[in-house]
């Protein structure tokens, strides 16, 4: 199942949403600030270094609400220019993500306790292909960064050393770099926001921790949550709907009539989804 953003008729409404919600992200952020300030105040005054850490800790959270806020702009500034176009029925909210990171391709994946991914959106051809690719292979700087809940980069020869198969694949997508940064929350970690080609000054600059914090607690959890990234994000249901159906046909295990999906997807070099509908329409069978 798709639910693409250009499936609502009112852009302009959406657009209205999005700076309302970033309006409300500017006013968090300017709260946590005034907290900080306080802090900071109360620390001079009184040496603690518990009022130093709490300033810290405050200033982080407003930077996480600004950056939330400069996406909904983003996004409704793409929205407004897309409206009357074929555009709207690209992942605009992460081409503004993208945009935020420096680059064209961005992605980001949402996964379950067992690191199988959920739903993904992507700003692009390239990023969800690479995305696709991981999922299929099992193996990728998203999964890693999932697993270590630390920030993985990687470039040029080093992907094909460290995930081999991924490294080529990416490569014949016309993608050479990645930075992959896991969304952290308080139960732990629901996804990871992946970068690809990103400019190097900027990936060393903290701007992409920036970015998914702000993607993990003010667009996907939080007061204007949607974890459906407003439309944009593709869930995998098809694919493991498919697995259950291959599962009945052959009589082996929901893991191996997956394995047999992904496998042919690779080999045949289609989209996972392709192959996924044509197994449950009957069209494909598989052994």
């Amino acid at each position: 199942m798709s639910a693409m953003e250009g499936s609502s008729p009112e852009p302009g409404g959406r657009a209205d949403t999005a700076r309302r919600r970033a309006v409300r992200a500017d006013e968090r952020a300017t709260q946590e600030t005034a907290t900080a300030e306080r802090h900071e105040r109360l620390f001079v005054e009184t040496g603690r270094v518990l009022h130093s850490t709490m300033a810290t800790r405050h200033h982080a959270i407003a930077e996480r609400h600004r950056t939330t806020a400069r996406l909904q702009q983003a996004y409704a500034r793409r929205l407004v220019e897309a409206e009357g176009t074929d555009d709207l029925l690209s992942p605009l909210f992460m081409a503004g993500v993208a945009e935020a990171c420096g680059t064209l391709s961005a992605a980001l994946t949402l996964v379950g306790p067992d690191l199988s991914q959920l739903s993904v959106a992507a700003s692009d051809q390239p990023s969800r292909g690479a995305q696709d690719l991981e999922y299929v292979l099992t193996a990728g700087p998203g999964r890693d960064a999932v697993h270590a809940r630390l920030a993985v980069y990687a470039s040029g020869p080093v992907l094909e050393t460290r995930w081999p198969g991924y490294g080529s694949g990416i490569a014949a997508l016309g993608l050479t770099s990645v930075a992959a940064l896991p969304l952290k929350v308080s139960s732990g970690c629901i996804g990871v926001l992946t970068v690809f080609d990103p400019p190097s000054a900027l990936a060393r600059s903290g701007k992409f921790s920036e970015v998914a914090a702000a993607l993990a607690d003010g667009v996907l959890i939080g007061p204007d949550a949607d974890p459906g990234l407003y439309g944009g994000s593709d869930l995998r249901a098809p694919v493991h709907q498919a697995a259950g159906v291959l599962s009945e046909q052959t009589g082996g295990s929901v893991n191996d009539a997956l394995a047999l999906i992904k496998a042919r997807a690779f080999a045949s070099g289609v989209p996972l989804e392709s192959v996924a509908q044509r197994v449950i329409s009957g069209e494909l069978k598989l052994r």
